[in-house]
């Protein structure tokens, strides 16, 4: 068994949420859980070591990035990607197919074409850019966007790939949608990526034959669907029964475009037909009020690039709300980064400091203000769990969202 639940989330909001625990060959995975993203085999300005030191349990890398720089073979003969970047914990890797479809597509990722009153656009040309992926029914022909050298990539070269990385959890290949594709194009690209899932089971089996030598990889199937209900309860059912040579999914990813404010819905219906002895990961989200929707609608694990990228432009994550330490007003304020926080740049640095980094351009700088945001977002998901288990989740959530929030409201 890989995954257990511990305690069912009885709420408000219904029966879906929950705690428990995800077993690898890596060490076990507390969830709910956030999973901070290092695409290249590195969480950006930061030591795996300080990574750790925030309490994070895994961390997660991008196939499509790793296979291009520096090859996925490099790695496997490394030992894989773990033993590679120094990481003594679980791993995952994604399929590569979200970057495949999305560098250079021109395609804006949330923002729908039709409900904004716009014509769809289902072509391979956008905003006068050709776009760098085309995908057909065996897989999808890309450029780098390294070099612009041509790639091909199919469900059997993405599992070899992330067989080769050797992650402890992989994910399916897919197709991304975004929510400028049209109905029609959203109901053949479900189709695809369901054969596509079909051909991930039967070589990630042959692959786990081949490679008996190595630890076993959990293979996560992707959820697609946009924001239509029957699509995406579709493809859950679908992924959910799927069994090829009796092998599989081990659990699920949640992807594809949304909106915001409807997250926890989509999240709702997809969990609501996933069966419950598997883990379910939501792909690219951090923002506390996503967290918490998220959880209650039946996710396990998250991950997303903010928590770092938002550093390195000196946002800080803080209990009261998200505040630019590059503001004039912090160039004397000689206080921890932020007030009660137990991670090692607070601990140990000033708001004035980090001020001053940022605007000498100090490399230091990025290294602190992720190591804080990481920190902040990895705490928020243990502090979510701990809730669950004790019984006061409502208390907790209404707390927390309401003091971080208040300034917007």
């Amino acid at each position: 068994m890989t995954f257990e639940i511990q305690k069912r989330l009885v709420s408000r909001t219904g029966h879906l949420g929950r705690a428990g625990v995800i077993h690898t060959p890596h060490g076990d995975i507390l969830t709910p859980a956030f999973i901070p993203v290092g695409t290249k085999a590195s969480v950006k300005a930061v030591l795996p070591e300080s990574i750790a030191q925030t309490g994070a349990q895994a961390v997660l890398a991008n196939a499509y990035h790793l296979y291009l720089q520096p090859g996925s073979d490099v790695l496997d003969e490394a030992g894989g990607l773990g033993k590679f970047m120094n990481w003594q914990r679980p791993t995952y890797t994604d399929s590569g197919g979200f970057q495949v479809m999305s560098l250079g597509s021109g395609f804006k990722k949330i923002l729908s074409q039709e409900f904004a009153g716009k014509p769809a656009d289902d072509n391979a040309v956008a905003r006068g850019k050709e776009r760098l992926a085309n995908v057909d029914d065996d897989g999808v022909w890309f450029r780098s966007h390294l070099n612009g050298v041509r790639h091909r990539f199919t469900p059997e070269i993405s599992m070899r790939i992330q067989h080769e990385l050797g992650a402890d959890i992989i994910f399916a290949f897919d197709e991304l949608t975004t929510l400028m594709n049209t109905r029609a194009y959203q109901e053949e690209s479900l189709e695809r990526t369901r054969r596509w899932a079909q051909r991930c089971l039967r070589a990630h089996k042959e692959l786990t034959h081949s490679r008996a030598d190595k630890p076993y990889q959990q293979l996560f199937g992707v959820i697609q669907g946009a924001q239509y209900e029957d699509l995406r309860r579709k493809a859950a059912r679908d992924l959910g029964s799927m069994e090829i040579d009796g092998q599989q999914f081990d659990g699920f990813g949640i992807g594809g475009a949304l909106e915001k404010y409807r997250l926890g819905t989509i999240v709702g219906w997809v969990c609501e037909e996933l069966p419950e002895n598997r883990a379910r990961h939501l792909l690219g989200i951090s923002e506390p009020d996503d967290l918490f929707r998220a959880v209650e609608n039946g996710a396990d694990t998250f991950d997303c690039v903010n928590p770092s990228r938002v550093a390195r432009n000196g946002a800080i994550y803080s209990p009261d709300g998200r505040f630019n330490v590059t503001r004039a007003e912090f160039k004397r304020s000689f206080t921890p980064v932020v007030e009660g926080c137990e991670c090692y740049t607070c601990t140990h640095y000033t708001k004035a400091y980090l001020h001053h980094g940022f605007k000498a351009k100090e490399m230091i700088t990025y290294t602190l203000a992720t190591i804080h945001n990481e920190y902040f977002t990895v705490q928020l998901a243990e502090g979510i769990r701990k809730a669950i288990l004790e019984d006061r989740y409502e208390e907790f959530r209404e707390e927390t969202l309401g003091r971080f929030y208040a300034k917007k409201r």
